[in-house]
C-alpha cells in the first residue's frame, strides 16, 4: 500500500514524504539510542548474567539460578508482599482517586484549592516529607502521643505488621493526585447532555454512574490501573527512607531482596529477581490489556 501510494502520489510529495520520515527519524535517534543503552542493552546482559554461574567468566548454568531464588524464603516473602502490596493498594487508589475527582469535578467550596493540594505530592521530595511520616508513625511519634490521651496503648508502627498499613498510606498519599488529575480530565470529557437525557429518562444517580461515566471512562481507568500496579512495584523508595535495609517482614519488597543482592555482590540472584519482576510486570499489563479488550468488545 505505501508502495503504490508513492508510485500514483505526485513526485514532489513523494520527495516531501521521504524527507519528513527522515527528519522524524533523526528527531527519534537520541530517545532511541538513550533507550537502548540505559535500559534495553543492560536488561539484555542482565538476563543473559542470570543464566551464568558467576558474573566474570562463568559459564552457563542453565536454570540453576532461577531454581535457587525460588527455593530462597526470604525471596519467596518478598515476591508476597510485593504481591499482597499491589493486590490492596491498587484497588484502594482506583476508588480513592475516582471519588475525589468525581468529588473535585463538582462545584464545590475551595475546589482549586483542594486540585493544588493533591498535586503538591507530586512536587515534594519524598526524603523531606518521609521525616514528617517519621514523626507521625514512631514510638514516641504523634499518632501514638494522640492514642494516649483516649487511654490506647502505644503501637510500635514500623516494627510491627501495621507497618503494611503505614506503606500503603504513603503510597496513596505521593500517588492519588496524579491520577485525580487524570480522572478530572476524563469526567470533563463526557458530554453534560448524556446526564441531562438519562434524568429525563427516570435513571438515577447510580445508574448514570454505571452506564455513563464508568463506561466513558473505560479508557482513563485502564490507564490508571496500570499506572498505579507499575508504581507499587516501585514503592522501595519511601519504604527504605521509612524503615531502612532490613525493615519489618510484611514490608519487605522485591526491591528490598535485589538491594541486598547488589549489596553483597551476588548478581546472579539480583538479575534473576529483576528478570522475574520485569516477567510478572508484563504479564499483569498483558492481561490488562486483554480484559480491557474484551471489555471493549463487549461494550460495542
Amino acid at each position: 500500500m505505501k508502495k503504490w501510494f508513492f508510485l500514483c502520489a505526485p513526485r514532489g510529495w513523494a520527495r516531501w514524504l521521504r524527507r519528513d520520515t527522515a527528519v522524524a527519524w533523526m528527531f527519534l535517534a537520541p530517545s532511541v539510542v538513550g533507550f537502548a543503552v540505559f535500559y534495553l542493552i543492560p536488561f539484555a546482559m542482565g538476563v543473559m548474567y542470570s543464566f551464568m554461574s558467576s558474573s566474570s567468566g562463568g559459564r552457563i548454568a542453565d536454570l540453576s539460578n532461577y531454581r535457587e531464588l525460588l527455593s530462597s524464603y526470604s525471596f519467596r516473602k518478598a515476591a508476597y508482599n510485593t504481591f499482597y502490596f499491589s493486590v490492596v493498594s491498587v484497588p484502594l487508589m482506583l476508588a480513592l482517586s475516582l471519588g475525589l475527582a468525581l468529588l473535585l469535578n463538582r462545584q464545590i467550596y475551595f475546589r482549586k484549592w483542594l486540585r493544588t493540594s493533591y498535586v503538591l505530592p507530586l512536587v515534594v521530595p519524598v526524603a523531606s516529607v518521609i521525616i514528617i511520616w517519621q514523626m507521625i508513625f514512631d514510638w514516641n511519634g504523634a499518632l501514638n502521643y494522640v492514642f494516649s490521651w483516649f487511654g490506647i496503648d502505644r503501637l510500635d508502627w514500623m516494627k510491627t505488621n501495621a507497618a503494611r498499613n503505614v506503606v500503603i498510606a504513603v503510597y496513596l498519599w505521593k500517588n492519588v493526585g496524579y491520577n485525580v488529575i487524570l480522572f478530572l480530565a476524563g469526567l470533563q470529557q463526557i458530554p453534560k447532555d448524556y446526564y441531562e437525557t438519562a434524568q429525563l429518562e427516570g435513571a438515577g444517580r447510580l445508574r448514570q454512574f454505571f452506564g455513563i461515566t464508568l463506561v466513558y471512562l473505560t479508557t482513563t481507568t485502564f490507564f490508571v490501573v496500570i499506572m498505579s500496579i507499575i508504581n507499587s512495584f516501585k514503592v522501595f523508595r519511601e519504604t527504605y527512607l521509612l524503615a531502612g535495609d532490613y525493615p519489618h517482614d510484611s514490608i519487605y519488597m522485591l526491591q528490598h531482596y535485589m538491594n541486598n543482592m547488589f549489596v553483597s555482590l551476588d548478581i546472579q540472584k539480583l538479575t534473576a529477581a529483576a528478570v522475574l519482576m520485569v516477567c510478572g510486570i508484563l504479564t499483569v499489563v498483558l492481561g490488562m490489556f486483554g480484559l480491557e479488550r474484551r471489555y471493549r468488545q463487549f461494550m460495542e
